[in-house]
Order: C-alpha cells, then sequence, then structure tokens
C-alpha cells in the first residue's frame, strides 16, 4: 500500500488490476471497416452486419406505427407508470435547464455596435438506445426527453434488434419520431452516413458498448456527438461518518451494470475501507448478479485511504469520477469543494439508482475523467448557440480603424483593405 504517484498521503487498500480504457483498444479495426462499408453499401452492409453480430434477419428496420403500439400495451400497467413517471421528471428538469438558456437581442459593446446571439435547436438527431444484457427502460428517456423539450424537429433512435419490446415502447413514450431495429456500430454509422432508409443525423447522443463508443469517436466532425462514454464508474467519498454497508450495496449496485465497470471508495478512514472491503465480499456470496459485479470489482475497484479531506478532494478531482456519492459529515460542504465529476449525489440518501431510473437528472455522463473538462448529457446539447451583429455608420467608425491597423500588422493586405473600404465610402459619403 505505497504511495499513489503524484499523490502524497494516499495510498491503495485494494488497487484495479486492469484499465478499462487500454482494453477498448482492439476494437477500433472492426469498427473502421463496420463504417466504411455502410457508408459504401448503406442498407445492404446493415442487414450484413446485423445478421453476422446480432443474428438478426429483418424485413424491415423501421418500427411500425403498429408495433410501435403493439409495444406499448404489452406493458404491464405498473411498468407503463413507472415509465412515464421518469418522463415526467425529466422533461421538467430539462424544461428548468433549457429556461435557462436564452438569446441575446442586441449587447452594444461600442455605440453602433450591435451584437446577439440566437439558440437554435438540432433539425435531426440519433438517439442510441443500448440494449445490454438487461432491458435499460431509461436508457430512451434520457436522450430522446431532452431533445424534444429543446425543440429538435426529428428525433431518430437506435436500438439493437433483439432488444427488449419494452425498450420500442419507452422509445414512443419518451417521443422517438422515427425507431430503427439497428444496433452497434453499424447503427452509428448509418445514422451518420445515412442509408437508403435511414436518415442522415447533424448529431448522435447515446452510451453504447465499445464498439458503439469506438464508431461515435470515429464519425466525429461530419457528424457532432455528445460525448465519448466508456464503461460506467461509481466513487464514493466517505469519512468515519460512512456506512460500509450502504456503500459496498451502491458500489455492487453499479457494478453489475458490466464487468468493465470502475467503482471505487476513497476515504480518510482505515477501519471504514476495511469495513467495506469485506462487506462487498459478504454481499457478493447473495448478489443474483454476481458473475458481473463481482468481476467487475475484482479487475476495476478501488479503495483509496488519504490522509486528509485535502488529499481525498485532490485525489476525486483526478478520478473526475462519472457518478460521484459523498458520505460525509457535511455532504454539501463537501461537494462545494469538489469540481471534477459527471453528477453528484450529496449525502447518503441520494442513490445513484434513483438518477440512473428516474429522478430526473440524466444519466447520460463522461467517464474516463471527461469530468475534468465537461459535464454531462442535457438539453443544451441539443440546440446551437449561433451569434449574429449589425452596425451603423457610427459602428463603423468605432471598429475600422482598429482592424485597419489589426490587418496591416499581421500582413493581411485583403482583411485590411475589406476594413479600410466601408471606412472610406462612409467618409466620402460625409464629404
Amino acid at each position: 500500500m505505497g504511495d499513489v504517484t503524484g499523490f502524497k498521503g494516499v495510498r491503495h487498500l485494494k488497487a484495479p488490476s486492469r484499465d478499462a480504457a487500454s482494453d477498448n483498444a482492439p476494437v477500433a479495426e472492426t469498427v473502421a471497416e463496420v463504417l466504411a462499408r455502410v457508408r459504401r453499401e448503406g442498407d445492404a452492409a446493415v442487414r450484413d452486419y446485423s445478421n453476422r453480430f446480432d443474428k438478426a434477419d429483418l424485413a424491415a428496420f423501421e418500427v411500425s406505427a403498429a408495433d410501435r403500439a403493439a409495444a406499448v400495451d404489452g406493458l404491464d400497467p405498473q411498468t407503463r407508470a413507472d415509465t412515464e413517471f421518469a418522463i415526467a421528471n425529466v422533461r421538467r428538469f430539462a424544461e428548468a435547464q433549457f429556461a435557462t438558456i436564452g438569446g441575446l437581442e442586441d449587447v452594444q459593446p461600442r455605440p453602433g455596435v450591435h451584437l446577439g446571439h440566437r439558440v437554435i435547436p438540432l433539425e435531426r438527431v440519433g438517439c442510441y438506445v443500448p440494449g445490454g444484457r438487461y432491458p435499460l427502460l431509461s436508457a430512451p428517456i434520457m436522450t430522446i426527453v431532452p431533445a424534444k423539450v429543446a425543440g429538435v424537429e426529428e428525433v431518430i433512435a437506435c436500438l439493437p434488434p433483439n432488444a427488449h419490446e419494452a425498450m420500442i415502447a419507452g422509445c414512443h413514450l419518451s417521443g422517438a419520431d422515427r425507431i430503427f431495429r439497428i444496433g452497434g456500430a453499424q447503427a452509428i454509422a448509418a445514422m451518420a452516413f445515412g442509408t437508403e432508409t435511414v436518415p442522415r443525423v447533424d448529431k448522435i447522443v447515446g452510451p453504447g458498448n465499445a464498439f458503439v463508443n469506438e464508431a461515435k469517436r470515429q464519425v466525429f466532425g461530419p457528424v457532432g456527438i455528445d460525448q465519448l462514454a466508456g464503461p460506467s464508474e461509481i466513487y464514493i467519498l466517505a469519512d468515519e461518518s460512512g456506512d460500509a454497508e450502504m456503500i459496498a450495496t451502491d458500489l455492487l449496485a453499479q457494478a453489475e451494470h458490466d464487468v468493465r465497470t470502475r467503482v471505487g471508495l476513497i476515504t480518510t478512514d482505515v477501519e471504514l475501507a476495511q469495513a467495506v472491503l469485506d462487506e462487498v465480499a459478504r454481499q457478493l456470496a447473495s448478489l443474483s448478479t454476481a458473475e458481473t459485479a463481482g468481476a467487475a470489482w475484482r479487475d476495476y475497484g478501488e479503495i483509496a485511504i488519504c490522509a486528509d479531506e485535502a488529499a481525498m478532494i485532490a485525489y476525486s478531482d483526478v478520478i473526475a469520477a462519472e457518478h460521484l456519492q459523498i458520505h460525509t459529515l457535511d455532504p454539501h460542504a463537501t461537494a462545494a469543494k469538489l469540481r471534477s465529476y459527471g453528477s453528484l449525489f450529496i449525502g447518503p440518501l441520494a442513490s445513484v439508482v434513483y438518477s440512473d431510473k428516474c429522478a430526473g437528472t440524466n444519466h447520460t455522463l463522461p467517464t474516463m475523467a471527461a469530468g475534468r473538462y465537461t459535464g454531462g448529457l442535457w438539453v443544451g446539447a441539443y440546440v446551437k448557440v449561433v451569434t449574429h451583429q449589425w452596425l451603423t455608420p457610427e459602428g463603423v467608425a468605432q471598429v475600422a480603424p482598429p482592424a485597419v491597423r489589426q490587418s496591416a500588422s499581421e500582413g493581411l493586405e485583403g482583411h485590411r483593405r475589406a476594413a479600410q473600404l466601408r471606412l472610406d465610402r462612409l467618409q466620402n459619403a460625409g464629404d
């Protein structure tokens, strides 16, 4: 348990044995081939890859209106009520966020210089909805609902052909305009480039497996993406007030997502660290998803012991965990000192599970330390803020002389002429 490099006062009771980012490296070549073929061959390539990867041979990729209705009708009443409960909460929070994004009509930094910006919804967005080993009913809600709140004209949803029918219902109830049974990298390619049946989108959002994530990385540029989402992550900051049973329960709840989930405890209390280590082992013995959660804990689990709160905060900010829970004596005070995370859960009552499912904040969040420079998916990701300007003669008189001088000093004669021309004409008109 030596010091962590670069972090004086931090040592490990348990360190990860593998690196999730490195484990993704071999998929790049396969993804490049998929993207190239779909771009070149369209639906034929999508059909081939659906057969090969998903063992699905569909007569049509798009889900018909009748099949959408049947999927909704097939939901049991409680599942539908819970889904609509989550949709309502996510919509309310997205609407409140959207209200904070305003246009600027007329800012005048100088007399006669008028500046502004417009908030314009994207025209068409593609939402990737993962199937996974479980029907993640909250997944379509988190990507589709904010898009509709933002005013996106057309929302395209793609999900694996073998996804649970309830996922179709979730896409429909969330407001998807069109739904396609296409999964994996071929879905990202279809939305990025367009095919005979799938329209090209302006931006692709939503989490997925390593192939989906790599495909989003490779298509970025011609289309926008929300972020590159790696395996899920949860870290918990705790002092001596931490409850070992609760902490272990929350770590394993996230670990059951995937064998590559990163789970960790960062604590100032040695006794709590040992108690959590023991409690995780105890709970795994009876957890029905222990095969997945246990592998994640074995390979990517971490318990870091910090000398004091300052070391705990510093180490947490470098980890920049996707989900960060705070179990300290004064969790709000601790929260105010943190700056790098995807989403924060303040106090022991705020479980990641609530946000993952239905509380209202978005669960599509930055991973692999991207929380150092970005937040998660939100309603603002579905709009573009574009600027404009107009000038009066008084404004030209203000900005033209410095623009002329700067252009000349930079050796940009064309720039100098464009700035000078307007100034000359105004001066000649006044003579």
